[in-house]
């Protein structure tokens, strides 16, 4: 029986990134399974875990691997578009009077910052570019509103594009203000599980004014598999009152602006 050539560090990431998906996907998974899924032994599936564990990916519990509420819905925009609606609300309405007349918006694929739609319909010559195919098809009835949709390769699980094409596009633009949001902050370091959305961001922030990072409670006290960069990078940041105070201290201790806003309760 031949043994198993030794992969490199780069393909055994590779793996456990592939791992870290089939978990989000679906919730949570036993190990056992994960081993014969992935044609590794128990041994090696169980390092693979610690290792993602350790970086605050998942949770491993007794025989099974648990995903992270947030990162399960970060990875499905049909779970996302109705997660933490009342925050969403609030950290939209919240920066609504710094949309200009006239402007040039950069949004990305964040349904944070769907509740904006609204907001938008009602500036006068505004023009949105964005990656997301749903911010772009909600905006398309809005009279006032001109829409550059970032073509490049389409993934459904986001429901956007992603892609030197929209990074080289971004690169020849510039904007007065970029809107952005996180999947996740830890002591105000970002970070996001795919690293093709990254390349995204910070193309987004190169060619941006002014960048605002709305972000609800959820995401704070996590990350995910990229970093980039921190909140230094951002004018200011939007959140509400459910983020822990030690997060908020550490933003501040970037030198960065950080509002706090209040959700509304859903009414009955």
């Amino acid at each position: 029986m031949t043994a198993r050539a030794r992969l490199s560090q780069a393909a055994v990431e590779d793996r456990r990134q592939a791992v870290l998906r089939y978990v989000a996907e679906h919730g949570e998974t036993r190990i056992d399974d994960l081993a014969r899924h992935f044609d590794v032994s128990l041994m090696t599936m169980h390092r693979d875990l610690d290792d993602l564990a350790g970086r605050h990916l998942l949770r491993k519990e007794r025989g099974r691997a648990v995903a992270f509420p947030a990162l399960t819905m970060e990875t499905a925009t049909r779970f996302r578009e109705n997660s933490a609606l009342a925050a969403k609300n609030a950290l939209c309405a919240a920066v609504a009077d710094r949309i200009r007349p006239g402007s040039t918006v950069l949004m990305e694929d964040s349904t944070t910052l769907f509740p904006l739609v609204p907001v938008l319909a009602r500036v006068d010559q505004v023009h949105v570019v964005t990656n997301s195919v749903g911010l772009a098809q909600r905006l398309g009835s809005a009279p006032g509103v001109s829409i550059t949709l970032l073509g490049g390769h389409y993934r459904g699980d986001f429901n956007s594009c992603t892609g030197p094409t929209v990074t080289r596009a971004l690169s020849q633009m510039r904007a007065d203000l970029a809107l952005m949001s996180a999947t996740a902050v830890l002591e105000g370091r970002l970070f996001h599980p795919v690293n093709d959305y990254v390349e995204v961001k910070l193309a987004m922030l190169g060619s941006a004014e002014q960048a605002l990072l709305l972000v609800d409670h959820s995401k704070f006290g996590k990350t995910a598999t990229y970093a980039y960069g921190t909140v230094a990078d951002y004018h200011s940041v939007i959140t509400d009152t459910g983020t822990p105070e030690a997060e908020l201290a550490a933003i501040r201790d970037l030198g960065v602006t950080v509002e706090t806003i209040e959700p509304e309760e859903p009414s009955l």
